[in-house]
């Protein structure tokens, strides 16, 4: 057995990534501090009714706000699936909490607040420091600059985990006459409530989970919404079942000085608005790696298994870049994986096999026609990929359970009942399979709620 190691590690967010990957350091026996430049722990769980002066938020000068939560937003996962493994996401008896399977995003919060009570995370966090620049040093240790309010720190530290989330900077669409179109623009990341929207004719391109509950959100007000997304088939254009206010539309075409919006398939509606629900892009601006990693169309590279920096590693890793992913469990495997390599405990392979490994990978999404932006989808195999980390760190598979839940979820959300999956559901055996692996957890001292179902 390789000997253990502890190290001085900087971890940069205290969001649910920052979180986990200092309780998974802290165990391997690390010396940790987390930057956080926020007053609290959560990340973008934290909601905050403030939006941009940029309602757009490409502004480079603007006042960046981190959190894109919108008032209404309920999770669409059951708390059963995406709570951490090691410490379960159950309903507890404390006072004013929400108990829903699907809860609102504040009990996300008190749920990560009760995540740090639990394993004394607090004492780690440095709060209100916003860190400025992380650059490479001699003996390949890192100097990480720092601020808290006017006076700026430089610390040496001899690994960096860069946890900042990857849900602040957005991405726009490209709408051909865009400039000249009358018209307002806000990307959902500045999307909070809907009464801005009242009696207005709304287009809302894309096709997310934040899509679809936001347009129902602003349904309620709007005079129209049209939601335009790209992956529609003609046989389901058109209003939508239920909604005498809602129409599925083709993607944007162009748009014109007059207010007009054009579709693909030819229809055009005068509009008010355009909302983009297109996602977001990786954003490290305090990242100084000399062009050792870099960001290319939204690919963040090259990384080994969306982690390692090659010839960086193991000094410098990510956690959180995948997406559509069941995020609290991969976040957790990814930090044990981390933890131990630091430690010296587990090993990776050389920086060449590694490099050989991404670049094998590039081909292997090229070869399929993935564009390079959806590099860190890994919705299609973000289980194996859990196993995967959870075998490299002597641990058990994901549940099956787990699995089936996210099954079930998924094709409720996509076909079965997209607007009351939240409050139905039919998979009471997987609930009770979770709850008696929870039962374990319980019974080794790990949590202080207790279960309810």
């Amino acid at each position: 057995m390789r000997p253990v190691t502890p190290r001085s590690v900087a971890v940069i967010g205290a969001g649910a990534g920052g979180l986990v990957a200092a309780r998974e350091l802290l165990r391997e026996g690390h010396k940790v501090v987390v930057f956080e430049r926020e007053d609290e722990v959560g990340g973008t769980w934290v909601y905050n009714p403030v939006i941009e002066s940029d309602p757009l938020g490409i502004d480079p000068s603007r006042k960046v706000v981190h959190s894109s939560l919108y008032a209404s937003l309920r999770t669409n996962l059951p708390r059963e699936v995406m709570g951490f493994r090691e410490y379960p996401f159950v309903a507890t008896n404390k006072t004013q909490r929400d108990p829903r399977r699907f809860p609102g995003h504040r009990e996300v919060l008190e749920y990560l607040n009760d995540y740090v009570s639990e394993f004394g995370l607090n004492e780690l966090v440095r709060f209100g420091t916003e860190v400025s620049h992380v650059g490479l040093v001699e003996n390949g240790k890192w100097k990480v600059s720092s601020r808290i309010r006017e006076d700026r720190v430089d610390e040496i530290y001899d690994a960096v985990v860069v946890c900042n989330g990857h849900y602040t900077e957005p991405r726009i669409a490209e709408i051909p006459g865009i400039d000249v179109w009358p018209g307002k623009q806000i990307h959902s990341h500045n999307y909070r409530v809907p009464e801005p929207f009242r009696d207005q004719v709304v287009i809302l391109i894309g096709s997310s989970a934040s899509a679809k509950d936001i347009s129902r959100d602003i349904s309620v007000v709007a005079k129209e919404v049209h939601i335009a997304c790209r992956s529609i088939k003609d046989g389901t254009l058109g209003k939508l079942p239920g909604h005498d206010n809602m129409w599925l539309c083709s993607m944007i075409e162009s748009v014109h000085e007059d207010g007009t919006v054009v579709f693909q398939d030819g229809t055009a509606v005068c509009a008010d608005v355009i909302l983009h629900c297109t996602g977001y892009k990786y954003h490290f601006p305090f990242l100084d790696t000399g062009g050792i990693v870099a960001v290319d169309d939204n690919r963040v590279g090259p990384l080994y298994k969306h982690i390692f920096p090659p010839f960086l590693s193991p000094c410098l890793s990510f956690v959180g870049l995948p997406f559509k992913v069941v995020p609290f469990p991969l976040l957790e495997f990814q930090s044990k994986w981390i933890a131990g390599v630091l430690s010296g405990r587990l090993a990776l392979p050389s920086p060449e096999e590694m490099l050989e490994d991404v670049e094998a990978f590039y081909l292997r999404l090229e070869a399929s026609g993935v564009p390079k932006r959806y590099t860190h989808n890994i919705v299609d195999y973000q289980f194996e990929y859990n196993d995967w980390l959870a075998a490299e760190c002597g641990c058990p598979p994901v549940e099956e359970w787990r699995k089936e839940m996210f099954s079930e979820t998924a094709k409720n959300i996509l076909g079965g009942r997209p607007e009351t999956y939240r409050d139905e559901w039919d998979d009471h055996h997987l609930v009770l399979q979770a709850h008696e692996d929870f039962g374990k957890y319980l019974s080794n001292g790990g949590l202080g709620g207790s279960i309810s179902q």
